[in-house]
């Protein structure tokens, strides 16, 4: 298969819905999502791709699947974003605001287009539904998929042969990904590779496929060249299938003039103390030992690296246990702790009460974790949302 990346310029479709294929037995409803960065086109050829070879599948097919491009303007443009950061915005208070402006930057345009569209499809279209989202990195990388822990999600993550990553969500406001999980759907984050690089695209079709047979659109046996796309996964992230979690995050701010040491790459260990980057000049170190993630090589960006660390096997089984039986229901017996709201889905944890309440505790229960201020903790709920219902006949589950 030729893997030569298109120019976004002179390749992007009319629309934005790349293309929607309806098999002829109901299923569920996957929409893939790509070039939400406008300089990461490997997830838009990817699904021009895999579209055209499936169409001639419809027979074979359950259920309803979706090509949608994101950032349009920044797509046509080659950049990662116009005036701002599309995949910052999706946040409840920021979707109220854009609505109700008159002059709209260009992103909170596309913004409320993504919006109409998602409401449309989930109110026309059929349950379950799942969201993969397509985005590539400015270094090296291992293929990678990045979820907000709930376990809906992580049940999902788990069937591909790539590493996971926890908790980018607490570093980051307004992801489109962690929008729709507070809708309650599976929704996954896939990182094919490096921008420019043609594996990022062939990557990109082996998940996509994967994908497919995993959500139950087309049957393991019916697509010929399955156990080539897992073992191409499993080759391009060395065999790497574990679960991380993010420990840090080196922002940039305002006029910071960021530069990453060359040759960096996700997934290189570090130690504390590493000389990473300089920051206005200051050399910036590994504040953690770990491994290096996402370093920063372009210039439009706030992130410039994280650090993350393997989650043990006995966590992971601990925390999946402790959700099912809802131990959090006891939390507020807790001195210091307290539910901010009457839906329950937020607790309020005052640190000068509870000292001894840590975030990995938190995150064992599935609770996103942000600072109010140096005394109190705010803990959002990842699970209170989820629709396990919708998602309660599927396989994987």
């Amino acid at each position: 298969m030729d893997t030569q990346i298109l120019t976004p310029k002179k390749n992007l479709p009319a629309s934005r819905v790349i293309q929607k294929i309806k098999g002829n037995k109901p299923g569920p409803t996957v929409l893939f999502f790509a070039g939400i960065h406008g300089n990461e086109p490997a997830g838009v050829n990817a699904l021009a791709r895999v579209f055209e070879d499936i169409s001639a599948k419809e027979n074979n097919l359950n259920g309803t699947i979706y090509g949608i491009l994101g950032n349009l303007k920044a797509l046509a443009e080659g950049k990662r974003f116009v005036d701002v950061d599309l995949n910052r915005l999706w946040t409840k208070a920021n979707i109220k605001m854009v609505s109700n402006k008159k002059a709209l930057l260009e992103e909170e345009k596309e913004l409320l287009d993504l919006l109409d569209l998602l409401k449309e499809i989930t109110k026309s279209e059929n349950g379950p539904f799942y969201f993969i989202d397509y985005h590539t990195t400015s270094s090296k990388t291992l293929p990678f998929i990045t979820i907000n822990d709930s376990m809906i999600n992580r049940k999902f993550a788990i069937q591909f042969p790539v590493p996971i990553v926890l908790g980018i969500e607490e570093h980051l406001d307004g992801p489109l990904l962690s929008f729709i999980n507070q809708l309650g759907y599976v929704a996954i984050g896939f990182e094919s590779g490096q921008h420019q690089d043609p594996e990022a695209v062939s990557n990109s079709v082996a998940f996509t496929y994967l994908t497919l047979v995993a959500a139950g659109v087309i049957g393991k046996s019916d697509l010929e060249d399955y156990d080539k796309y897992k073992m191409q996964l499993k080759n391009a992230s060395n065999s790497v299938n574990d679960i991380f979690e993010v420990v840090y995050l080196h922002k940039i701010t305002g006029m910071d003039v960021f530069k990453m040491l060359p040759g960096y790459e996700s997934f290189q260990k570090i130690n504390i103390g590493t000389h990473l980057a300089t920051n206005n000049s200051e050399p910036v170190y590994a504040s953690f030992d770990g491994m290096l993630f996402m370093p920063l090589y372009q210039n439009q960006g706030s992130d410039g690296f994280f650090i993350i660390r393997k989650i043990p096997a006995f966590a992971l089984t601990l925390s999946a246990f402790l959700r099912k039986i809802k131990f959090d229901n006891l939390f507020t017996l807790l001195p210091g702790v307290k539910w901010e709201h009457r839906d329950k889905e937020i607790l309020r944890v005052d640190l000068k009460v509870a000292k001894y309440m840590a975030k990995p505790f938190f995150h064992l229960l599935g609770y996103r974790v942000r600072y109010l201020d140096g005394q109190y903790l705010r803990m959002y709920n990842r699970e209170k949302a989820s629709k396990k219902k919708m998602y309660s006949n599927e396989e994987w589950w």
